[in-house]
């Protein structure tokens, strides 16, 4: 005795009329197979959008070391920490506002002198304000006297093996660059092989020269000492004097210095090109969905005379004689103006005179075979048809 559980049949006992169930669940093939199109879509989109994001949203340039950048190489975050200790950090791009803001009380911070002539640097070496001197500077000599540079090391976190109070307070920072000789009376910091990448001289005003400001950048400020190290440096006076080359003036629309490229955004011409990329997908995969032409073969093939006659005999029936003359004259017509060697404008005018001139009829009858009245009856419309049928053939056959 076979045993099967309750409610169900046994295979072996099924008959050969009974039908097995197919499931009609969609598999995962066909799921596939249905959306892989949209998925490449999708991949290629996103793809463009993130190879634009790199070229556009994820660049790193400003301008090194200003206090009103918020770049990876600006200056910002030391700015803020400055103010919040209760520094005034004056962001100036010229000598005369340093002059302005010039006292024993205050320290001005070069980072740049490329933008100053030679009669600036005088003036700017001439003024009262500790100086900070940080990166290679062009005119070292005149604001830094006595301190030469004597070489380049690599930047890497460093320890200051100085008695400076500054730089033993901080410890290690990322330092290196320029190195310097350092002169009778002035403390040497963060040595390298041929000198010190930080020299301070005292005096008034005391001078100190960094040879690589990146420790100061927003960068390089949370590593190691070096948020302490600018800190003591730069914030040791009630007002900090930052010297940054001026902005670039921008083409302003309607000053006549702005060109078409100007006023566009800079993020318009990569929306452009992802734009194009995605409608070029988009008409190669319509393209592929929709496959080649086919030709579909009709059920019945009905000849042209059948045709014609049929719809002879609904004019006949409805005895639209008005509808029938206007088509023969209208088929006639079209056919008499190429060989006339006229254009499909011409007039009716010019068609009945130079059919007239063809065939030797007169104008007048011409006329009214082409573009006179409606038969008024089955005959008269059989007549035209034959009138017609003589001009073209003469039209033809001169």
């Amino acid at each position: 005795m076979t045993l099967t559980a309750p409610g169900r049949t046994p295979d072996h006992a099924a008959g050969p009329g009974t039908a097995t169930s197919a499931s009609t669940s969609p598999t995962a093939r066909g799921l596939w197979r249905g959306a892989r199109g949209m998925v490449a879509v999708g991949v290629l989109v996103v793809l463009v959008a993130v190879i634009a994001a790199l070229f556009t949203g994820t660049s790193t340039e400003g301008r090194p070391l200003d206090p009103a950048d918020a770049s990876l190489t600006g200056g910002k975050a030391l700015a803020q920490l400055l103010r919040a200790r209760g520094v005034r950090v004056e962001r100036v791009s010229t000598v005369d506002d340093v002059v302005r803001l010039d006292g024993p009380a205050s320290r001005v911070l070069v980072t740049d002198t490329s933008f100053l002539s030679a009669d600036e640097v005088s003036r700017l070496s001439r003024t009262r304000a500790q100086r900070l001197i940080a990166g290679p500077v062009s005119d070292l000599d005149r604001l830094a006297p006595g301190i030469g540079s004597t070489g380049e090391t690599g930047s890497r976190s460093r320890e200051p093996r100085c008695a400076l109070p500054a730089a033993v307070r901080a410890g290690s920072a990322f330092m290196g660059g320029a190195l310097f000789t350092v002169p009778r009376g002035s403390t040497g910091c963060y040595p390298g092989a041929d000198g010190a990448s930080l020299v301070h001289t005292p005096g008034d005003p005391s001078v100190t020269v960094v040879g690589d400001g990146a420790f100061m950048t927003d960068r390089r400020l949370a590593e190691d000492g070096n948020a302490a190290l600018a800190m003591n440096l730069a914030g040791d006076r009630p007002v900090l004097i930052w010297l940054v080359a001026p902005d670039e003036p921008q083409a302003v629309p309607g000053s006549g210095k702005a060109s078409a490229a100007d006023l566009i955004p800079p993020g318009v011409p990569w929306a452009v090109v992802q734009l194009g990329v995605a409608l070029v997908v988009v008409a190669f995969w319509r393209g592929r969905r929709l496959g080649p032409v086919v030709v579909e073969r009709l059920p019945v093939v009905v000849r042209a005379a059948e045709t014609v006659e049929g719809r002879g005999r609904l004019y006949r029936a409805r005895r639209a004689r008005d509808r029938a003359s206007a088509t023969l004259r209208a088929a006639c017509v079209s056919r008499l103006v190429p060989r006339l060697g006229l254009s499909g404008e011409a007039a009716p005018d010019e068609i009945v005179a130079a059919t007239a001139l063809r065939t030797g009829h007169d104008a007048i009858w011409v006329r009214s075979v082409m573009y006179g009245p409606t038969p008024a009856d089955d005959a008269g419309l059989i007549a035209l048809a034959g009138h017609l049928d003589t001009l073209e053939r003469q039209v033809r056959e001169p």
